[in-house]
């Protein structure tokens, strides 16, 4: 008997935007960017991350893109109704997404592993412990505190 792979739903605040994704997560954390946090009116952005394909998005988005100094863009989707910031990566051209864990219809499946851009953080942010933490985002010469 196989294992039924998991599957996170969810979507925005008045219903208009949803999505699905099936199977695991590449990644989950937080992101305390300055971007993300001004971005999420809070300290920090809760993600996990999937493949495109993983990812099935039904409804209307607002795609806001933000060009960052270092190179990288910050793709963002909003319901275009309610305003309510859903998840991350453009549709149709992104290889992968990041759900935000508060839009989840289940919020218990969100299980933090990471928290990136600590430098960023706020003091009044408290984080939970056992988390891999990094000054920065992960991968080149970032490495964690």
């Amino acid at each position: 008997m196989a294992l039924e792979e998991p599957t996170f739903t969810g979507g925005c605040l008045c219903g208009q935007l949803r999505y699905e994704a099936k199977g695991a997560p590449g990644f989950t954390g937080y992101c305390c960017c300055a971007d993300c946090r001004k971005a999420s009116g809070s300290g920090f952005i809760p993600f996990i991350g999937f493949k495109a394909g993983q990812v099935r998005v039904t409804g209307r988005v607002l795609l806001h893109a933000l060009k960052h100094d270092d190179g990288r863009t910050a793709e963002r989707n909003r319901c275009p109704v309610c305003g309510s910031l859903v998840f991350g990566g453009e549709v149709g051209k992104a290889q992968g997404h990041t759900i935000y864990a508060g839009t989840l219809d289940d919020p218990a499946l969100f299980k933090p592993t990471m928290a990136i851009f600590l430098r960023d953080k706020p003091d009044w942010v408290v984080l939970p412990p056992g988390l891999t933490l990094f000054e920065k985002m992960p991968g080149g010469d970032a490495k964690a505190v």
